[in-house]
């Protein structure tokens, strides 16, 4: 009962979750209702969710009838088959959905790869035959990249992009090329277009190639603005003159010019403007972005006014407007400065009226610096504000130095010979440089030392530095047994006088560098000797010769008879085997960072290369069907 519980549990869960996540038609926008529609089939698409959901319920239903009967099992046998029966069924009508899973996974990828459309937000759409320019103008005006060929259909789905304007994020849609035939004659590409221009509140942007290298006449462009037109209404639209760069307008046929013209003509119920541009030199790019975002801007403002919202923000504003009193005209007074400043910038273009503007902001501003170094300006301290102040004496206004007490200045505290005191301790002072100067010069002649004195005071350095890492080290550097290591470890290959002179280099005097070479020689003939006359001898252990030698008081026979044992394990004493202190904190270092990249993998050592389970029981145990087991 467990196992056809769990199953049926897992079934009804993930075809739940594969419900929920796809959208349903009518709680989206009708701009994505559409889309999917003309995409992936309305029908087919509901026939296929619809499926599932029936799967769902029956694998419900198989699960509480063989629950059932699990329930009321008179024996194992009974119980088992009930069990593989209800698994069956359930692996029947899963199997039966295949077509549906399959069709609604490719719905899926697809879904996955549609640009995030935003319906609300301020949009732009570009449209028109194939091959006018409409992809170049979506890489002129945003950050998009949209591939660009000299061919027709280059564009075969709706693609996106964002510019900005007036400090506005506002969204662009490239869609595919359209052709002048019936609705129905048309393809799925050609109605991505006209869903987008059907249901999306933008700004349109019909373009048109007055050169007609796109490979359609300026007459069956224009017959396709009359027949795509119905999908215009309540939208701003922009018919945008392309490829100027190739033909001027006024090289244009005249018959095809007034067809353009009549397209825009208010008598026909239009009131359309005509941009030419050119997206190869950039040419009138600009003033189509703006004037397009200026005419969208200007409907959605009109759009909330006429609103609900609106309606209920007038009620609560007085707007104030003024009843006539006789017959006369008044009409809008303009300032003349404002009239000449606006006739003055009109001609220019958008590049050319910022830089003027910032040329005079900045004459401006030194114009009211100038104004007010000469105390035009009011302000704390300029002409017109001293005038106002009111002093005991009105001269005292334009003081430069004001006065603090009694009618007096700080200038007249001031001592008259301020500058000539001033000079005479500049000199005084450089005299007393001077003379310390000769002094150390002097001081530094009188205290020359020869080189015979400073290579002294070095030996006497070096003893010292050496005395000190005696110290830290706890290893007497004069003793034999360290004398004898070195000379064994480093320079057994060296003659006999570099020895002496490393020696003299390393603090000890010439005597005993003497001393030392001559143990050597005569160690080094005992060696050979004994290798070669005699027998190693058996060890004697230190016990031994503590108990032998107990009954002595002189310290020097007790070390004399433990040198003698030659087979005798030591523990070597701290710095053994190194030069210095610095050599030891190195080896250490060294030590404890190998330590620590093994012990970061948790290894008892470095032969450690245990693998915790390499057969677990719970993956390879239970009862196994007729078949392969390439699947354990």
């Amino acid at each position: 009962m467990r196992k056809v519980k769990f199953t049926s549990q897992n079934y009804h869960d993930s075809l739940s979750q594969i419900l929920a996540d796809f959208p349903l038609l009518n709680d989206i926008h009708p701009f994505y209702a559409d889309l999917i529609n003309i995409l992936y089939d309305r029908d087919h698409y509901k026939l296929a969710l619809g499926q599932l959901n029936q799967a769902r319920h029956l694998i419900d239903g198989v699960g509480k009838d063989f629950l059932r009967l699990l329930k009321y099992g008179d024996s194992m046998y009974r119980c088992q088959s009930l069990k593989k029966a209800a698994l069956g069924r359930m692996c029947t009508i899963i199997k039966k959905l295949s077509p549906s899973l399959a069709y609604l996974e490719q719905v899926r990828q697809h879904l996955a790869r549609l640009p995030s459309i935003d319906p609300s937000t301020r949009t732009l759409i570009v449209c028109g035959y194939p091959n006018v320019g409409k992809s170049s103008f979506m890489n002129k005006v945003t950050r998009a990249n949209v591939d660009v060929q000299p061919y027709a259909f280059t564009t075969k789905s709706l693609f996106v992009g964002h510019t900005e304007y007036k400090y506005i994020r506002w969204q662009v849609i490239d869609t595919p090329g359209i052709l002048d035939h019936p609705l129905e004659d048309r393809n799925t590409v050609e109605m991505l277009s006209i869903t987008a221009l059907a249901h999306l509140q933008a700004a349109i942007l019909f373009l048109i190639d007055i050169s007609e290298q796109c490979g359609y006449t300026i007459e069956e462009q224009v017959k396709l603005f009359n027949s795509i037109k119905p999908l215009f209404a309540g939208k701003p639209l922009l018919i945008v003159v392309n490829k100027i760069d190739v033909v001027r307008p006024e090289g244009v046929r005249p018959d095809a010019w007034k067809l353009i013209q009549d397209l825009a003509n208010p008598e026909n119920g239009a009131n359309v403007k005509i941009i030419p541009m050119s997206t190869l030199t950039d040419e009138g790019v600009d003033q189509v972005k703006e004037q397009a975002c200026d005419i969208l801007l200007e409907s959605r403002v009109e759009k909330k006014l006429k609103s609900k919202v609106s309606s209920h923000l007038v009620s609560r504003i007085h707007v104030a407007i003024p009843t006539a009193r006789d017959e006369k005209v008044r009409e809008p007074c303009i300032p003349k400065s404002v009239s000449e400043k606006d006739t003055e910038m009109a001609p220019l273009t958008k590049p050319e009226r910022a830089m003027k503007q910032l040329e005079d902001s900045l004459a401006q501003e030194q114009e009211d610096n100038e104004k007010w170094a000469r105390g035009e300006v009011p302000g704390m301290n300029s002409k017109l504000w001293r005038e106002r102040w009111q002093l005991a004496n009105p001269e005292w206004n334009f003081d430069i130095i004001p006065e603090i007490i009694d009618g007096q200045t700080i200038f007249d505290f001031v001592d008259p010979d301020i500058e000539k005191m001033l000079e005479e301790l500049e000199q005084e002072e450089n005299e007393r440089i001077k003379t310390l100067e000769d002094e150390e010069a002097m001081i530094s002649s009188e205290s020359e030392i020869d080189d015979e004195t400073m290579g002294i005071i070095n030996k006497i350095r070096k003893k010292k530095s050496l005395l000190k890492l005696q110290q830290k080290s706890g290893v007497d550097l004069n003793s034999e047994e360290v004398i004898s290591q070195r000379i064994s470890r480093e320079h057994t290959t060296k003659s006999l006088n570099k020895l002496e002179n490393h020696l003299t280099d390393m603090g000890f005097t010439a005597e005993q560098a003497e001393e030392t070479i001559d143990k050597v020689r005569s160690r080094s003939r005992d060696r050979s000797s004994s290798r070669v006359g005699r027998k190693r001898e058996r060890s004697v252990s230190s016990s031994q010769v503590r108990d032998e030698e107990a009954h002595l008081s002189d310290k020097k026979k007790l070390k004399r008879s433990k040198s003698r044992e030659r087979s005798v394990s030591m523990t070597p004493k701290p710095g053994a085997g190194y030069r210095n202190v610095q050599e030891v904190e190195k080896a250490t270092s060294i030590t404890t960072r190998l330590f620590k990249a093994r012990g970061k993998l948790a290894k008892k050592g470095e032969a450690d290369r245990s693998i915790p389970d390499l057969k677990p029981k719970h993956l390879n145990t239970g009862k196994r069907g007729i078949g392969k087991n390439q699947r354990r």
